[in-house]
């Protein structure tokens, strides 16, 4: 699409434009991942970084979209405000109550997803080889970032799933708002309550891990030929990753493939095309080797 400038009588292409919110964001890899998925596609796409403080999100976003922006992703701590924000949601952004992704739509309305939950599974299957069909699930942590992604991990039919918690009543009441949409068991417990159990996958939700705090976990939680996954990342190991390497897990993974897996799916939904992304997770890995 072009437009005529008056003053030199040269068509000036208008590039679509999208954006990142969050606070901090300084720091975020999204606008190189979208980047990146644009050139190997052939798409012509604007993409930044901007800080919004929650108390600025809605007047921020109604600007952006006012000034021709077509799609924003929403990261902490507007995950929430974006659910609320959105006209209209996907199913699975209404089962997670947050939204990470919103696009406007032909008729001018904006669309809430949540694309997480898919990017997690996507990584854990397709990159790393983990079927999650028939394994018994822990997730540590019962915040948004734990809602995010059960869904798509119980429409895997994992064996079971327990969400634990530090507040005991919290992990009892997010299991319940799941309970009836899978056909496993899903339960919620503290951490107390792990003794004596044993999971094929530990995926840690919490955010601790990256300020090297952990929720103390019990000797032998970790089945024989399990797998951790964080779904923080950083640059040296996460404490959980640590964890995970120390008690003999088969893989413990942090959530960069997470990261750049919904990305993609956000870049489909935005532009109708599905990047590849193995050579972008590649990448972004081997800048973060010492």
């Amino acid at each position: 699409m072009g437009v005529m400038d008056g003053k030199k009588g040269a068509i000036m292409v208008l590039t679509d434009r999208y954006a990142v919110f969050g606070c901090p964001i300084k720091h975020s890899k999204s606008p190189r991942i979208h980047r990146l998925f644009a050139e190997q596609t052939g798409q012509t796409l604007g993409y930044t970084a901007v800080e919004v403080p929650a108390e600025q999100f809605r007047t921020a976003v109604a600007t952006f979209f006012a000034e021709g922006g077509k799609g924003l992703n929403c990261t902490v701590p507007l995950k929430e405000l974006a659910w609320s924000y959105a006209d209209r949601k996907t199913e699975r952004a209404e089962l997670s109550k947050a939204v990470n992704t919103l696009a406007l739509l032909a008729d001018g309305s904006i669309l809430g997803d949540n694309t997480d939950g898919i990017g997690l599974v996507t990584d854990l299957t397709a990159n790393h080889g983990i079927a999650l069909a028939g394994m018994r699930i822990l997730i540590l942590g019962a915040g948004g970032a734990s809602r995010g992604i059960i869904a798509p991990i119980l429409e895997q039919s994992p064996q079971s799933l327990v969400i634990a918690n530090r507040t005991v009543d919290k992990a009892v009441k997010l299991a319940a708002e799941f309970h009836d949409k899978g056909k496993i068991p899903i339960t919620g417990s503290g951490f107390d309550d792990l003794e004596n159990r044993q999971f094929d996958l530990i995926l840690n939700a919490t955010s601790a891990s990256l300020s090297g705090q952990l929720p103390l976990l019990p000797p032998g939680l970790l089945a024989a030929q399990g797998s951790c996954y964080d779904l923080a990342y950083g640059n040296e190991p996460t404490a959980f990753v640590r964890w995970g390497l120390e008690n003999h897990a088969a893989k413990s993974l942090d959530g960069l493939g997470m990261l750049v897996e919904q990305a993609a799916e956000a870049f489909f939904i935005w532009r109708g095309i599905r990047p590849k992304t193995r050579s972008v997770i590649e990448l972004l890995n081997s800048e973060r080797q010492p």
